[in-house]
């Protein structure tokens, strides 16, 4: 019979997707059958399953920690935000539409049946689901429909570890303010407290674990440190968007306000020399080696933005000499053209940057799929990357045409004009040996000797870093205890 081990959280960005990532892990590595489940998740960093559907990217990378395919099951609600009061609706991998923030509460209970049906399909596969909860349980706004927190817990019938962050401070109110709100039998499902995030001496922190565990009646299963592991994560609160450091290459990635699938620039990060920051600002941008232009859940409305906040004009001015890559949505905001007639993302159409001769119009359908091919049609500074396999996918829901493709796939993914490149493929530099020539080609512009880049494995380096996940938490979390737990259940 499947076990299951909830873990949920104080508030949003507290680590509960690292630390169900490290278990399923650790799991797999202990010889069990181990699944991330989430029945619920907000993100706009959203992944495409091999049957074509679409999921939070974070169970991707949990299934992935855990040596299985992602499903769409794993993830069987996606809401991803068009607006501050409303988000399109994925159910089970595919779009139900937009719905406003009261729409969708109204209506969400009846998504319940849906929910068990995902959960139970992996039950009948896995050994161990380890279900990861959203935001706080704590949400007495939200108690009475939640869906995704203790509501879930309960659908599953599943005992419950509560998450702190230590580093972002106030974790004693926020590990005791939660178990006090909780109801009765809610707080009988916590079978443990665990401290995320810690830096520095534990031993310091040791007077205030007993309080926790006086206070709150609760075990502390473990003080997790701050793991450097370089790992995918979704959240918009993300480290990467604070990065400043300086390399010998640098690339500015514009941060527009509705971006989407970050994780898109992964290989760039982990190559020595290299230093990917984000922009948000004309006055940031300078004068970099490379710009790109991210995938973006809203495309007009993040056109105006550049439009008014002056980085249009920037970017502009340096495309003659600076290569730019755009990226899905960032691919939209290089053409001439983006119309909306079915009022897709609002609706109204706005001139785009024009760098690149396409126009896109937005449809109710959506594009998501797998692929993989090779570049063909790539000229200009990258033109080293003519042959080079590539593997990734797509989500969008406009058509843009117009010139020649830049890959073998048709006009759809992409194209090339000059040093402006454009493509719909998500994850496109993350194949060996694509990261590592668009740096060599940038550090061969500039004159600075990076000969001596080793070539760059995208999968290999994940799965060292899942390992790195997992060590780290086996060594400070009391895994006898959360070995118990899993056999009492509730």
């Amino acid at each position: 019979m499947v076990r299951s081990i909830m873990l949920q959280g104080t508030m949003s960005n507290v680590g509960k997707s690292l630390l169900t990532a490290a278990l399923c892990r650790i799991f797999v590595q202990d010889g069990y059958r181990a699944a991330p489940f989430k029945s619920q998740n907000m993100a706009l960093n959203s992944f495409i399953t091999k049957e074509g559907l679409e999921i939070g990217r974070a169970q991707a990378m949990q299934a992935e920690a855990a040596g299985i395919e992602p499903l769409a099951a794993m993830n069987p609600i996606l809401l991803k935000p068009t607006t501050d009061v409303g988000s399109q609706v994925i159910v089970m991998g595919e779009v139900r539409g937009n719905m406003t923030a009261r729409e969708y509460f109204k209506h969400k209970k009846e998504l319940i049946p849906t929910i068990k049906a995902a959960y139970d399909s992996l039950a009948r596969e896995n050994d161990i689901i380890v279900i990861e909860g959203a935001g706080s349980p704590a949400e007495i706004n939200l108690k009475s429909d939640d869906i995704v927190n203790m509501g879930m817990a309960k659908i599953a019938n599943s005992p419950v570890l509560l998450i702190g962050d230590i580093d972002r401070g106030g974790v004693f109110a926020q590990l005791l303010g939660t178990v006090d709100l909780l109801e009765e039998d809610e707080k009988q499902l916590v079978k443990g407290l665990i401290v995320n995030k810690f830096r520095g001496d534990k031993t310091l922190l040791q007077s205030g674990v007993d309080i926790l565990e006086q206070r709150s009646g609760k075990p502390v299963l473990g003080v997790v440190p701050y793991i450097k592991a370089d790992i995918d994560d979704e959240d918009s609160l993300s480290e990467r968007f604070n990065r400043h450091g300086e390399g010998l290459i640098d690339i500015a990635v514009i941060r527009l306000a509705h971006i989407s699938n970050f994780t898109d620039f992964g290989a760039f990060e982990c190559i020595d020399g290299v230093s990917v920051r984000y922009v948000t600002r004309a006055s940031e941008l300078g004068i970099p080696d490379m710009i790109i232009l991210p995938g973006t859940k809203s495309t007009i409305a993040d056109m105006k933005i550049l439009r008014e906040n002056g980085l249009e004009a920037a970017i502009k001015r340096l495309a003659a000499n600076v290569p730019i890559f755009g990226i899905c949505g960032g691919f939209q905001l290089l053409g001439e053209e983006i119309c909306d007639p079915d009022n897709t993302e609002g609706g109204g159409s706005i001139r785009g940057m024009g760098l690149l001769p396409v126009k896109t119009v937005f449809s109710e359908e959506k594009t998501r799929t797998r692929i993989s091919g090779t570049f063909e049609n790539i000229g200009g500074i990258f033109s080293s990357l003519k042959g080079e396999k590539f593997e990734g996918y797509e989500i969008h829901m406009g058509t843009t045409d117009g010139g020649m493709s830049l890959l073998e796939n048709g006009t759809r993914d992409g194209m090339n004009v000059g040093s402006i490149y454009g493509t719909y493929i998500h994850g496109i530099f993350d194949a060996k040996g694509i990261s590592e020539k668009i740096i060599l080609a940038l550090a061969d512009k500039k004159s600075v000797d990076m000969r001596n880049i080793r070539t760059f494995d995208m999968k290999e380096y994940k799965e060292r870093q899942y390992d790195i996940l997992a060590d780290a938490v086996r060594r400070n979390l009391d895994m006898a205890a959360v070995y118990r737990i899993l056999e009492e259940g509730v």
